[in-house]
């Protein structure tokens, strides 16, 4: 499988030129399916799943002139035939999976059968995440929250951080978790970006400090292109590996 993983989306040249060399051939030319299923658990969330489809969410993806688009929605999967699913998957050249929370996208993954399936498909797929669906496609990830969790059953431990923000010090609920395991590393999304102070100077540090994987903190012009294993940065801003 091939991925393209974002914190925003296709945010400029660099990194449309990438999912143009993954997917081997003009976007006009590609059928696409777009998975919004991780924005649910937030308040407002059946909005931030139309917004994109809408074109009014910053960062293009699903609006960039795909040949064919449909919805693929996780928490239907267990009530729809596989093979009937399936089939759209393998009809398919890039599957794109928005933001949200990345603990309840991640249990719909392994719930939906989506998991198993993404690693067993005989096609080559074009994974391109964005946010929350980059993060949860990692064999092990952390997130931080604010308040209680969503009932997510997959957490796998959690514990109190102390994060410096703008406003003071603010105790964050920090959780890890089980992936996909499509890749061997995890992301923090969003680095730099003071709309996201956990994910910010030294926060990020703390960030990964709880991870036992390499952890690639990438702001909203950096990717992680992955072809057969390889990982390669692209980035028209800034990143940084930890536990390299």
């Amino acid at each position: 499988m091939k991925l393209l993983l974002t914190s925003s989306g296709i945010s400029n040249s660099s990194i449309r030129h990438a999912l143009v060399s993954l997917l081997g051939k003009p976007i006009d030319e590609c059928k696409a399916l777009f998975v919004p299923t991780g924005v649910y658990p937030f308040a407002g969330g059946p909005n931030y799943a139309w917004w994109p489809i809408a074109g009014q969410k910053k960062g293009a993806l699903v609006d960039l002139g795909w040949k064919t688009m449909g919805l693929l929605e996780l928490t239907a999967l267990p009530s729809i035939k596989k093979d009937i699913w399936v089939s759209s998957l393998e009809d398919t050249d890039a599957l794109l999976v928005w933001g949200g929370d990345p603990l309840y996208l991640a249990y719909w993954f392994e719930q939906s059968g989506l998991t198993e399936v993404l690693t067993s498909l005989n096609k080559e797929l074009v994974y391109v995440g964005v946010s929350a669906g980059s993060m949860a496609v990692s064999s092990f990830f952390g997130e931080t929250y604010r308040n209680a969790l969503n009932g997510n059953n997959n957490a796998h431990s959690s514990e109190a951080i102390v994060f410096d923000t703008p406003q003071g010090e603010i105790s964050r609920t920090f959780v890890t978790a089980h992936g996909a395991g499509l890749v061997d590393f995890a992301l923090i999304p969003h680095f730099e970006n003071t709309d996201h102070p956990d994910a910010c100077g030294t926060n990020a540090e703390k960030w990964a400090a709880k991870l036992p994987v390499p952890v690639y903190a990438i702001d909203e012009n950096t990717a992680i292109k992955v072809t057969d294993g390889n990982v390669e940065v692209v980035s028209e801003g800034n990143w940084k590996l930890f536990n390299a």
